[in-house]
């Protein structure tokens, strides 16, 4: 047992020839892209949900069809296809304009296209979180003559994290896991690096184990960072029992 037990030590080791380094740096990575990702897709999401308020009968057909298309969609599908396509695309633009062609840096697609379909979710999050705010608090806001930019810093923000944050801690959780689908494109993350010690050592329950854990340990930090902004975001408002 005492054998076994240290052979394990000896693959999660963080030193070679262990893998634990690998895991490790899969892990950051993973934190990284889905941290990136998310404030792309919060970015979108925001003026995404601005958009279909706006009351512009054009721009909210083509954020329907956005945010219906992304949704229905498998995000594999998306991935692989945003990633080829977009890359080929930008290519043939840049061909066509006499200049060289590029090789997207891997980082960089996974984080745009992850961020291009956590905008379509959030779009609905933060449109559904707008229009519980009370419609006098928005119409106050204009007859003090604030500007748009003023009454959405001051009043709709302010609103509508409250109702929006359980919508966006879940899909944080959502782009973590979301985040080892990049694999495929060939971007080492936890998944692809759990995989790439799994078949170096023939050891794929051990280090899927390993994984799983990183994986829990960043969902239970996450949590405990949601709460406490939470509790900031709700401050002064009655707690429910």
């Amino acid at each position: 047992m005492a054998t076994a037990q240290q052979g394990i030590l000896d693959l999660l080791s963080p030193y070679p020839p262990g893998w634990g380094g690998v895991l490790l740096a899969g892990a950051v990575s993973t934190v990284a892209i889905s941290a990136c990702a998310f404030a792309v897709g919060l970015l979108l999401g925001t003026g995404g949900a601005l958009g279909k308020l706006s009351g512009n009968r054009a721009l909210r057909l083509m954020l329907d069809l956005y945010t219906t298309v992304i949704r229905a969609v498998p995000e594999l599908i998306l991935i692989v296809g945003l990633y080829y396509a977009g890359t080929d695309g930008l290519n043939r633009l840049l061909a066509a304009l006499d200049l060289p062609p590029i090789d997207v840096n891997g980082f960089v697609a996974a984080v745009a296209v992850l961020g291009f379909v956590q905008g379509a979710y959030m779009t609905e999050v933060l449109r559904g979180a707008i229009l519980a705010i009370p419609a006098g608090q928005i119409e106050a806001a204009k007859a003090f003559g604030m500007g748009s930019v003023l009454r959405f810093r001051r009043v709709l923000l302010p609103a509508l994290l409250p109702n929006a944050l359980p919508g966006l801690a879940n899909l944080w959780m959502s782009v973590t896991k979301d985040s080892a689908l990049v694999a495929v494109v060939g971007y080492q993350e936890l998944a692809l690096a759990t995989r790439l010690a799994g078949a170096s050592t023939k050891h794929y329950f051990v280090f899927f184990l390993a994984s799983a854990f990183l994986y829990l340990a960043i969902t239970l930090i996450s949590n405990v960072a949601f709460k406490l902004i939470e509790g900031r975001v709700r401050r002064g408002q009655p707690r429910l029992a």
